[in-house]
């Protein structure tokens, strides 16, 4: 299903699947991301490696907190960090950035399975895409289709893109969820200015491929060769040609 995805949208990379596990038991296959934020873990599994990441080796505080691997530095919990960061101007606004941010109970997992989707050896319990846009909207019109057609909601602070908005959001309640990407993402990662995040339970994965499958047949190549756009250029280079003579 993750190549199937990744043919049809033309991803860049694979989709990502990621695993919450709940003992320290050594993950076949991975190796440790020492030194590593959640959000570059993802960057290489996008890039094919299969890695783990747990509370002693992860280093963004915010996403350890928001993991349930540490407590939050007292400057982030304060909002004094953002300040300094120079993402707020004023304390208080940090402090409720951060009490707002949904986290995972302390104790509550003890490693983060990250591996290519494409190359999974196990079933995952989140899926994370991050690409352009474009193609992150055909995977939010399959889950609308996966879900009767309500409309997706989502919820962002522009702060924990990966490990919050497209990890923990889709853990907890299990939907989907997108943003628009984050300061620290787009600072850690080689993540595109044109590209952002989306995350969904993998439950939806069968769903939304065969979703997929199904938008590939007429609407996605229809769309993408634009001809709404290329007959009002036409039109409009017809009616400069003929106000000429």
């Amino acid at each position: 299903m993750g190549t199937t995805m990744k043919e049809i949208l033309g991803l860049h990379g694979p989709a990502i699947g990621v695993r919450l596990l709940t003992t320290d038991e050594p993950v076949p296959g991975a190796v440790p991301a020492t030194g590593h934020r959640y959000c570059q873990a993802l960057m290489r599994a996008r890039h094919g490696d299969h890695v783990v990441v747990n509370a002693s080796t992860i280093t963004c505080p915010a996403a350890a907190r928001a993991f349930g691997f540490r407590p939050l530095p007292p400057p982030l919990e304060s909002g004094k960090g953002l300040v300094g960061f120079g993402i707020t101007s004023e304390e208080a606004v940090g402090r409720t950035m951060f009490g707002q941010m949904p986290v995972l109970e302390p104790g509550s997992i003890r490693q983060i399975d990250v591996f290519p989707l494409d190359q999974a050896e196990s079933v995952p319990d989140l899926v994370v895409v991050e690409d352009e846009v474009e193609r992150l909207m055909w995977i939010v019109l399959a889950y609308m289709h996966a879900t009767g057609g309500q409309r997706v909601p989502s919820s962002t602070a522009v702060l924990q893109a990966t490990c919050v908005d497209s990890t923990i959001i889709p853990f907890l309640k299990h939907r989907l969820n997108y943003g628009l990407g984050c300061y620290g993402c787009r600072d850690a990662t080689d993540i595109g200015p044109n590209e952002t995040v989306v995350g969904f339970p993998a439950s939806f994965l069968p769903v939304i491929v065969e979703h997929l499958e199904y938008l590939n047949k007429r609407a996605l190549p229809h769309s993408r060769e634009k001809h709404a756009f290329f007959a009002l250029k036409k039109a409009l280079v017809d009616e400069h040609s003929c106000g000429s003579v």
